[in-house]
């Protein structure tokens, strides 16, 4: 490993410590609030509560089994009804979605639970205010539209990029022997950025991608709990090797 430009962690001054403990701490937390949030709105699609690639297959491709709003109400929004209103809506829905019983049995039940979020005002939520708001997510599920998977890529690829770049920033102070090892940590989660979000996309038009979309995303929790946790060890407990301090440097704490 080529040492010039580099310095330890140990070398660092104690408000930079500090802040790179901060940093990485939050950052942990949040990633972890996120992977909360990709399993709640994905986990149970298929029938089954946990994570599974069917559950991203139908998120991204749809199901040939069903409407849109049944996707959901078997999914990540079974938690917001109770079985009892789920299989009305599920019943409404197989029977024909008549205008009638929407008046007097399901526009209730929606007004009471979905409204709050499911309206006009809010742009990334389908609209259930109205019966013809309804019918567009009584038709066949089609997964994430294009428009949508744009929108989420864009977030994605501008989010996750400064987050990984952030921890490569202090990862670069750790000790590793194999330098190739340490670039392998810091390069796998931008590219499994893009394999990921490509792998979106792929999916709708070819469903076994949808593995990819999971691997992509297992590797980048990997990466990133990898850095976190060395960066961590290291710049509280670990001291270098004599080899990799650079000449001319003096040990200090």
């Amino acid at each position: 490993m080529s040492w010039r430009f580099y310095v330890h962690f140990s070398r660092l001054p104690m408000v930079q410590r500090v802040l790179y403990t901060g940093t990485l701490s939050v950052l942990t937390v949040g990633y972890l609030f996120a992977m909360i949030h990709i399993f709640s709105s994905h986990a149970g699609r298929d029938g089954d509560p946990m994570l599974s690639v069917d559950d991203i297959i139908i998120a991204y491709s749809g199901s040939k089994n069903g409407t849109v709003l049944e996707s959901a109400l078997v999914g990540p929004m079974s938690r917001m009804l109770s079985p009892e209103e789920n299989m009305v809506i599920v019943g409404w829905i197989r029977s024909g979605v008549n205008e009638k019983k929407y008046n007097t049995e399901i526009k209730s039940v929606l007004d009471k639970r979905c409204i709050t979020c499911h309206n006009k005002r809010n742009p990334h939520l389908p609209s259930l205010e109205s019966y013809q708001d309804v019918l567009h997510v009584t038709e066949q599920d089609t997964g994430m539209d294009i428009f949508s998977l744009i929108r989420v890529s864009h977030i994605h690829l501008f989010g996750l990029t400064f987050i990984f770049f952030l921890i490569g920033m202090v990862f670069r102070h750790a000790y590793m022997r194999q330098e190739w090892l340490k670039i392998t940590l810091v390069a796998i989660p931008f590219i499994a950025i893009i394999c990921d979000i490509a792998s979106w996309y792929v999916t709708k038009v070819y469903q076994p991608f949808a593995w990819i979309v999971i691997i992509s995303g297992g590797l980048m929790g990997l990466s990133f709990a990898l850095q976190v946790f060395i960066s961590l060890y290291q710049i509280w407990f670990f001291k270098p090797p004599a080899e990799a301090r650079p000449q001319g440097l003096c040990e200090t704490d």
